[in-house]
């Protein structure tokens, strides 16, 4: 199944609700994704590129800690990203983005390919571990992320919400 941005902008100015981002690895294609469609002003409430660490921990409150223990590309770091945005913006749904996209940064424990995704609302978060080819190119890793990331919405906000 290929999920349209068009179709998640459709369910969520049905349901009234706002969506915020915070994108790593996507830096951003996510939020383009989904300001492709007129009128997306009804339901974007704020998308960010927190690239650095310093960035999740400044804006978003990711701890220290977790960027220590776990890492920048980690179920726990996509966790808090989300998480504090939720509590930085407001909006019904966030969404986080980190992982390696390439073709440098992978190793043997987070290899290139590998993203963590986060959505959550004020009642419940989920978190997924995406992983493609390691030999993908980059741009279209990116693209193959955001992909995920718009399957897991649309499913998300049809049987979640």
């Amino acid at each position: 199944m290929t999920t349209t941005n068009e179709e998640i902008a459709k369910i969520l100015l049905e349901k009234k609700l706002t969506i915020a981002t915070t994108e790593s690895c996507t830096g951003g294609l996510l939020s383009s994704k989904l300001t492709d469609i007129s009128g997306s002003s009804a339901f974007i409430h704020l998308n960010l590129v927190t690239y650095s660490n310093e960035a999740k921990h400044k804006i978003l409150g990711v701890r220290n800690e977790t960027l220590e223990n776990f890492g920048a590309v980690s179920e726990e770091c996509a966790y808090e990203m989300a998480s504090g945005l939720m509590k930085f913006t407001g909006a019904d749904i966030c969404i986080s983005t980190t992982g390696i996209a390439g073709p440098t940064g992978g190793s043997a424990e987070k290899p290139i390919g590998l993203m963590y995704s986060t959505i959550c609302t004020k009642d419940k978060a989920i978190t997924s571990e995406i992983r493609f080819h390691p030999e993908i190119p980059r741009i279209e890793m990116k693209e193959m992320f955001v992909q995920a990331v718009l399957e897991k919405l649309y499913k998300f906000l049809t049987e979640q919400l």
